[in-house]
């Protein structure tokens, strides 16, 4: 079993997260869980998102977070951006990655952000465009590219599709998403080799929830295959406001546990990383949902 010797995380907690939470959480709060991450050794992190507040209040605060943050070199900040105006208002916090997301399925699509697949990339081009002049790094995420809550299992041949779009208007990187928690090894591997097609296994990461305790597998098939980025929420924040029943984002705890298990490079201080995770969940009034985080942190305390 070849195996990558090194696995890049991507921290969408402050973003992916903490998004969906009702209550919302100052930007002090969400500085705080920055630093903590980063001093944890995260070296990308997707800080927030510039939509509109209406539909995300949680972020209403975006540019008082970039600007909170101690930047240190080395370190990749990303912001969420789903249409020009969103793309324009975030320009002045200076991120250094934007992420666009498109969804393998027209129902998901249509819920999401009331638009076709294909309008939506018609929205996206010239995000991605303007982007790129200005020497900012575009991600594509790619949702629902196993199952849908509107429309069940999502065939490989969708996924095919929306990648080809994707890398068709610049996207430089994209993420397979179960946006859901649906997905099981055989489903995701079958998405991955869709998406495959178009992209370069370097510029491919995972992106899994965890409904039904199958983002660790998911994550092992994926690392099987020589996929060696993925997405991770500390804690195990998460969840999407159009899927019912969709649990958090796999804990990036989770995920460190499991990879220097297998003895696999991070650089990530796993003691360091429970402690933003707790420090968060604390905030929230809410246990973690890291496994390991939990245990690790009930052995210390003993």
């Amino acid at each position: 079993m070849s195996l990558p010797k090194r696995v890049k995380l991507v921290e969408v907690g402050p973003r992916d997260g903490l998004q969906n939470e009702k209550s919302l959480v100052p930007a002090a709060v969400k500085i705080e869980l920055v630093h903590r991450l980063q001093a944890a050794g995260l070296k990308e992190i997707e800080v927030t998102s510039f939509v509109s507040p209406k539909w995300v209040p949680q972020m209403a605060d975006n540019l008082d977070v970039m600007a909170g943050i101690n930047r240190l070199p080395g370190v990749r900040y990303s912001v969420l951006t789903p249409n020009l105006k969103g793309f324009e208002a975030a320009l002045a916090s200076k991120p250094d990655e934007i992420v666009v997301f498109g969804a393998a399925s027209e129902a998901f699509s249509q819920k999401n952000i009331n638009c076709s697949i294909a309008e939506s990339i018609e929205r996206f081009a010239p995000v991605v465009v303007a982007a790129r002049d200005a020497g900012i790094y575009v991600r594509g995420v790619m949702s629902c590219t196993v199952g849908c809550p509107y429309e069940g299992d999502i065939a490989p041949e969708r996924v095919d599709y929306l990648a080809g779009l994707m890398k068709g208007i610049g996207v430089q990187h994209v993420g397979v998403a179960d946006t859901i928690g649906v997905g099981t090894p055989l489903k995701v591997q079958r998405a991955v080799e869709a998406t495959l097609k178009h992209f370069d296994l370097k510029d491919l990461s995972g992106h899994f929830h965890d409904t039904y305790g199958q983002a660790l597998a998911n994550t092992l098939i994926c690392l099987q295959m020589g996929v060696w980025q993925f997405d991770t929420s500390v804690a195990g924040l998460g969840g999407c406001p159009y899927a019912k029943g969709a649990t958090g984002n796999v804990a990036t705890e989770d995920v460190v546990y499991l990879l220097h298990g297998m003895g696999i490079e991070t650089g990530i201080d796993l003691d360091l990383l429970i402690d933003a995770g707790q420090f968060i969940s604390d905030f929230l009034h809410r246990p973690t949902n890291s496994r390991a985080g939990k245990a690790l942190f009930t052995q210390r305390q003993a």
